[in-house]
């Protein structure tokens, strides 16, 4: 078992140099975009947000989150996290401020929680932010049960309008079965309030033997998920197995299919399941085969880019690309990869700036935050 705390391992320095890499410019279908890395020296980014004065908040996988200036200076690993599990899939992962961050100064985040012999879970945790430490940390959700698996840990957090927020989780791989079962938190989607208990609408409050926290479940591992803009819906992106990565329109008590339905096989091949379709299990709205690894997603709003109004902009692993899919109410009618021969790096997350320009992180052992803008 290895943990990562905050500050006790590989301290850069403030004095970092900052990136140097050259612009890149790429010919899209809607125009010319310029690539410009902010900043690099990074391990591993799993997520970024940014705050009020333009400054990012920066999660590495192995444990760390920093503060990262405008210019693409590197803080130091910020003080205050609590005990992180760092082995294959686990370690620090999302982060996302509280919708009253510029009073309350509280961030959420996600990780891999540690448990007894050797299991762990996923959990989120709040704090308050004060200079470059975390004060205040409270535990507000840990996956139940904790699993002996370093696998499917989800980890997207997306608030809702109401001040719920959703948390995407994985089916932990070692026992995929339980996505089907209400008495587990195991590939499901969570719904809490901000304090951490279960909001009194969410869907199996009143259900024997159901966990309250549940609002969707049959997932596989969902590393992405945004509020749809037009709709107000929540929509969720997750990894299939070999084949079969999903786009879905995630709504209360939907039973989303894995894994006795899925469009993907055994890594190696071999059916998984009863095939593509069964009634009261949903149907994905978009889907990949063979994979590409869907990560995090946005819908782009701003206007720096008008012919993306309202697209999905959805980070690849497996296919190193930043994927533009159009929106026509429900449905995806086209779409276009970028990125895919110029970078080579895994992109994890992209996030749109208060610049109304586009941000993706690569997970990568030497890990970049790029900017995306027209030309």
């Amino acid at each position: 078992m290895k943990y990562s705390l905050l500050g006790a391992a590989l301290c850069f320095s403030l004095a970092m140099p900052l990136a140097t890499a050259k612009p890149l410019d790429i010919k899209t279908e809607s125009g010319t975009i310029r690539v410009n890395t902010i900043a690099e020296g990074l391990e591993n980014v799993w997520s970024l947000a940014f705050l009020p004065d333009g400054k990012m908040l920066v999660t590495e996988k192995p444990g760390r989150m920093r503060i990262v200036s405008p210019d693409g200076k590197l803080g130091e690993p910020l003080q205050g996290l609590p005990k992180i599990y760092n082995q294959g899939q686990a370690g620090l992962l999302d982060v996302v401020l509280a919708p009253d961050f510029a009073t309350s100064k509280k961030i959420y985040f996600s990780y891999s929680e540690p448990g007894d012999k050797g299991t762990n879970s996923t959990a989120v945790s709040y704090a308050t932010l004060n200079g470059n430490k975390l004060e205040n940390v409270t535990r507000v959700f840990s996956q139940k049960p904790k699993i002996d698996s370093n696998n499917h840990f989800g980890s997207r957090l997306v608030w809702a309008a109401d001040g719920t927020l959703f948390i995407t989780l994985g089916d932990r791989y070692s026992e995929k079965d339980k996505a089907q079962t209400l008495d587990n938190h195991q590939g499901k989607v969570i719904r809490i309030n901000a304090d951490g208990s279960a909001p009194k609408d969410n869907p199996f409050v009143k259900t024997p033997g159901a966990l309250p926290e549940i609002w969707s479940y049959g997932h596989r591992n969902m590393q992405g998920a945004a509020i749809n803009p037009v709709t107000k819906k929540l929509w969720t992106g997750e990894h299939g197995p070999q084949g079969g990565d999903e786009l879905n329109i995630d709504e209360p008590a939907k039973n989303y299919g894995w894994p006795v339905i899925t469009y993907g096989e055994n890594y190696g091949g071999g059916k998984i399941g009863e095939g593509t379709h069964k009634e009261g299990m949903e149907q994905p709205v978009y889907k990949w085969v063979p994979s590409i690894a869907t990560a995090g997603f946005i819908f782009y709003t701003g206007d720096k880019f008008p012919h993306w109004k309202n697209n999905i902009l959805l980070t690849s692993l497996r296919e190193q690309a930043l994927v533009r899919l159009v929106v026509d109410g429900d449905k995806i009618t086209k779409e276009e990869r970028l990125l895919k021969n110029e970078l080579g790096q895994r992109l994890r997350s992209v996030i749109q700036g208060p610049d109304g320009l586009v941000y993706i992180v690569t997970d990568e052992s030497k890990g970049k935050i790029l900017q995306i803008a027209p030309l």
